[in-house]
């Protein structure tokens, strides 16, 4: 999902899972949301305020018996022009927490296990260490060496904060770096 502007781009991008429905019900809602604050105020919805949005209405599921629960964990990621890069995890219970590296989806728990032990050593990495540390949590919770067109990967960086996906050349760089450190 990216929020987008007039000009198609976005500093605020979101990785929604589970549900194809109701991530795609959700990812509409947030866009229309997310161009009504920016006409209402004249700004750009902070990161954090979109998080938000997204664990209420999550959350307004869960009250009544004759709605069903929403059924998807989105990640929301961007750079927020105050407090710089921002990552918020919201759940179908209508909880958003905001993470430094987080995981969602299958063998969550050992992937955010990996990312802690990374984190832990050397809390300040370069874009490249980023994401590079992203795709080899994903290698070596699935035990699996990925191929460029196999996995997608979404980026929002502080110098040019445009919401954006690497291109297959992009990350079969960093898959070769990867190698090769290994």
């Amino acid at each position: 999902m990216m929020i987008k502007k007039d000009d198609n781009s976005s500093s605020i991008g979101a990785y929604v899972m589970r549900q194809l429905t109701d991530a795609r019900t959700l990812v509409q809602q947030a866009r229309n949301e997310a161009a009504e604050f920016r006409f209402r105020y004249g700004y750009e919805m902070p990161v954090d305020v979109l998080a938000k949005w997204i664990a209420d209405k999550s959350q307004i599921y869960t009250q009544h018996a004759y709605m069903r629960p929403l059924g998807v964990v989105a990640m929301v990621l961007g750079i927020d022009e105050e407090y710089g890069p921002r990552l918020y995890k919201c759940d179908p219970a209508g909880h958003y927490f905001g993470h430094k590296a987080t995981s969602a989806g299958l063998k969550e728990q050992e992937a955010i296990n990996f990312l802690e032990k990374k984190m832990k050593n050397d809390p300040q990495f370069t874009y490249e260490e980023t994401v590079q540390t992203a795709i080899s949590a994903l290698q070596s919770v699935l035990q699996e060496d990925f191929k460029a067109t196999e996995i997608e990967v979404g980026v929002v960086r502080k110098e040019n904060p445009v919401f954006r996906v690497l291109s297959t050349e992009e990350i079969d760089e960093h898959l070769t770096a990867i190698s090769e450190r290994d």
